[in-house]
């Protein structure tokens, strides 16, 4: 049960406002606030829906792009006092397609960025700005723009090299295109380069995953996400499971891919340091270990969400209702949760464990009884057992996860939790 402490739960559903949802908390200006060092911007034009995508995003008919961009700006303006006086340290523009943002468009977002946000800490090359791209919709002079605008990290999505399995995600690009993306980010001068893949693709074997892997190694990225391919709500791709159209792959082919992705990964350079993120040591995304590590972050655009202070909420996810609510420049958001100890302690388990780094559990016991007396001594008895189970390793005052727990992070999560939670609950 939910122990807020401001509001019933009644009460926090009222807000509609990222604008009331930052007042709840400290304001910019409160003696001791601290500020706010990262920013995502959700960018929601794609030319085509992926089958598996369950992020906010739509096929444009209306071409929207410099409304859309006049609203974002003004939000940005909204929101730039509670970034306070320090520099942003990260970034990250995701979607949707942002490289699907027409060049005049991204111009005015870089030079809103820079007039709004201290940028001086991404531009010494100490933070990080990072822009998810289609390898079909990269080019140089955008390459170029996104340079000069700070960035210096873009997120290619190649999700596999290999046609049939593209065809099967409803991706739409030429693998080929992938190599011809980063070399057109590494001629413009944008330093850092990741790829996006997709396992357990159904009809995919372990040896298929292999080469998608081999390959984007060979075109010398040091940081990979590898997503396990899942089936959510209200997409196409399950629509035609449940309509027979194809079989998902088999547990025990999905544990195969892993061993795969761990063992070659490994001998060659790049260590997980997250459940399905590995990189090369120093070429961690930096904006998604603040998320991971629970620091603050603003939010902009169309479904995008945010978390300040403790309070955590969700810009609605609907384009044209974002576009129309602009008087005070914030949007309307959905899903506010107020500060809540039990919730944060929950939080730093589910994201701290997904971490290589682990927690540290002289805190979280801390914390975790603070929240919720007796606590503590739960969490420490499900935290022994999982070690003898061989998916915790206890290493001093460091909880991390073993490479068979990563397999099973999720289960181990709500066993930790049902021990903060406490008997009876």
């Amino acid at each position: 049960m939910r122990q807020d402490t401001a509001l019933p739960q009644a009460q926090q559903r009222h807000r509609t406002s990222a604008r009331e949802a930052l007042e709840a908390g400290p304001g910019p200006h409160s003696p001791g606030f601290p500020p706010v060092r990262s920013l995502y911007i959700h960018i929601p034009f794609c030319f085509h829906k992926c089958h598996y995508c369950d992020f906010y995003s739509l096929v444009d008919t209306r071409d929207r792009q410099e409304p859309f961009t006049d609203r974002l700006i003004r939000e940005l303006t909204a929101l730039s006092p509670w970034a306070g006086r320090a520099p942003l340290e990260t970034i990250f523009v995701g979607g949707g397609t942002p490289s699907l943002l027409r060049a005049e468009h991204w111009a005015r977002l870089l030079d809103a960025l820079a007039r709004l946000f201290d940028l001086s800490t991404i531009r010494a090359g100490r933070g990080e700005f990072t822009v998810e791209c289609n390898p079909e919709t990269v080019t140089p002079e955008l390459m170029d723009l996104l340079r000069k605008g700070g960035v210096d990290r873009v997120s290619i999505g190649a999700q596999s090299f290999q046609p049939g399995h593209l065809k099967t995600l409803e991706r739409w690009h030429d693998p080929a295109n992938v190599a011809r993306a980063l070399d057109l980010a590494r001629t413009a001068g944008i330093p850092r380069q990741s790829i996006d893949l997709i396992f357990a693709i159904p009809g995919q074997t372990p040896e298929d995953w292999r080469r998608d892997l081999s390959a984007a190694l060979d075109l010398g990225t040091e940081h990979l996400s590898c997503y396990s391919l899942t089936y959510e709500p209200g997409t196409a791709m399950t629509a035609r499971l449940r309509r027979g159209e194809f079989t998902p792959a088999e547990e025990e082919t999905e544990l195969q891919m892993h061993e795969v992705a761990l063992n070659l990964l490994r001998s060659r350079g790049l260590d997980r340091y997250e459940v399905s993120n590995f990189a090369r040591p120093g070429a961690e995304c930096r904006h998604n270990l603040a998320y991971w590590r629970q620091r603050d972050w603003l939010a902009a655009g169309p479904s995008a969400s945010a978390h300040v202070a403790g309070h955590r909420w969700k810009n609605f996810p609907r384009l044209d209702d974002y576009l129309s609510h602009s008087d005070d420049g914030f949007a309307p958001i959905t899903d506010h949760e107020l500060p809540d100890a039990v919730r944060a302690v929950s939080e730093r388990m589910m994201t701290g464990l997904r971490l290589r780094e682990g927690l540290s559990s002289p805190s979280l016991l801390r914390d975790a009884e603070a929240a919720r007396a007796g606590s503590s001594a739960r969490l420490q008895a499900a935290a022994m057992r999982l070690a003898g189970e061989g998916t915790l390793h206890i290493d001093g005052p460091v909880w991390s996860l073993t490479d068979r727990g990563i397999l099973l992070a999720d289960a181990i999560t709500v066993d930790l939790m049902a021990a903060l939670d406490g008997p009876g609950r």
